[in-house]
C-alpha cells in the first residue's frame, strides 16, 4: 500500500484542471494529520469508484438518498489509510459487487462540498477515486443509502447526471478504452 502523499505526487494530471485539485489534496493532508478521519469537520478523504464493464460500455451509478443525485459508489474512510480498500469495500457494501481493479494507481481526484446535514456542518470531501472493473449482468444488492442502483451505458450517462467530476471520469475512460 502507498502511502497518501506518495499516490497523490504520482497522480499524472490529464486535465489541466485538476493540477488545482492536485494541489490542493496534498495541502490538505499535509496541514491534516487526521485527515482520514470523518470528525474533522472541515473535510476528511473519501474513496470511490468508477466501476466499468468493458464488455458493455456501462458504468454503474447509484442514486444517493441524502444527496438526491445520481453517483458513483464510495465513502468516507473512517480512519482507514488504504483508500484503494475503502472504495473496493464500499463498492461491496452499496451494490453487492465483488470488483477487479487493473490498477493500484489513481484514476481521478475531486473535492465537493457536502452540505449540512442533521447537525453535521457543511464540509468537503477529499475524494481518491479508482477505477474498478465489473460485469454488469451480475445482479446487485441495493443497501439502504441508496434509492437505486443502475447501469447505464457510458454514452447515455449524461440523461442522469451531468456532475462535472463523473463526466470527466466518463471521458477519462473513453480516451484509454
Amino acid at each position: 500500500m502507498k502511502d497518501i502523499l506518495e499516490l497523490l505526487e504520482a497522480y499524472n494530471c490529464p486535465l489541466d484542471s485538476e493540477i488545482l485539485i492536485k494541489n490542493r489534496f496534498i495541502d490538505f493532508v499535509k496541514k491534516h494529520k487526521n485527515c482520514f478521519e470523518r470528525h474533522l469537520e472541515i473535510g476528511h478523504i473519501t474513496a470511490s469508484a468508477f466501476i466499468f464493464d468493458p464488455s458493455n460500455r456501462k458504468t454503474l451509478l447509484l442514486h444517493h438518498k441524502k444527496l438526491n443525485k445520481w453517483l458513483q459508489p464510495g465513502g468516507h474512510c473512517d480512519g482507514e489509510k488504504d483508500t484503494l480498500s475503502v472504495a473496493i469495500k464500499e463498492v461491496f457494501e452499496e451494490t453487492g459487487l465483488v470488483v477487479e481493479n487493473l490498477s493500484q494507481d489513481v484514476f481521478d481526484l475531486d473535492i465537493h462540498t457536502i452540505p449540512e446535514n442533521k447537525g453535521v456542518p457543511e464540509h468537503e470531501h477529499f475524494d481518491v477515486r479508482y477505477l474498478l472493473i465489473a460485469d454488469s449482468t451480475i445482479p446487485l444488492v441495493q443497501n439502504h443509502e441508496t434509492n437505486q442502483l443502475k447501469w447505464v451505458k457510458l454514452s447515455e450517462m449524461e440523461k442522469y447526471t451531468t456532475e462535472e467530476s463523473l463526466v470527466r471520469m466518463k471521458n477519462k475512460l473513453n480516451l484509454k478504452y
